[in-house]
């Protein structure tokens, strides 16, 4: 059975990125967005994904406004949210994990770390979200 992830960046080269890393592993089905309104929209359109990647900073809706978000309708209850960021900081990645992204992976990223992210947290049994508070790289 397929995985499905969502990429959520306003960055197209990092959304080519995650193509060029995952986009040919076997058991993988990606959706893209631009920003976490777009997300929605996917989700709409595709179902719910295995596993969700979102970039802090975007215009229309950033991350941790989708975070907010997906609380309140529950999604983050059902799907594994991770933060993809620039920004490293202590605070930063705290906050992240305190909006209720169960992962943070800092850019630049290695491929085989998100596939290893995306296997923790769609791995059974226990089913998603066993990552909760990964810090990544």
């Amino acid at each position: 059975m397929k995985k499905t992830i969502l990429v959520v960046d306003d960055s197209s080269m990092v959304r080519a990125l995650f193509r060029a890393a995952l986009g040919d592993v076997e058991d993988l089905q990606l959706h893209q967005a631009c920003n976490g309104a777009e997300a929605f929209e996917a989700i709409k359109q595709y179902g719910e994904p295995d596993v969700i990647f979102i970039d802090v900073n975007m215009p229309v809706m950033d991350g941790l406004e989708f975070l907010a978000l997906a609380a309140k309708t529950g999604l983050q209850q059902r799907v594994p949210v991770v933060i993809i960021s620039t920004e490293g900081r202590e605070e930063d990645v705290r906050r992240g994990l305190e909006a209720g992204a169960r992962a943070y992976v800092r850019k630049p990223f290695q491929p085989q770390r998100l596939l290893a992210v995306v296997e923790r947290l769609t791995a059974r049994p226990g089913g998603p979200g066993n990552a909760r508070g990964d810090q990544g790289t």
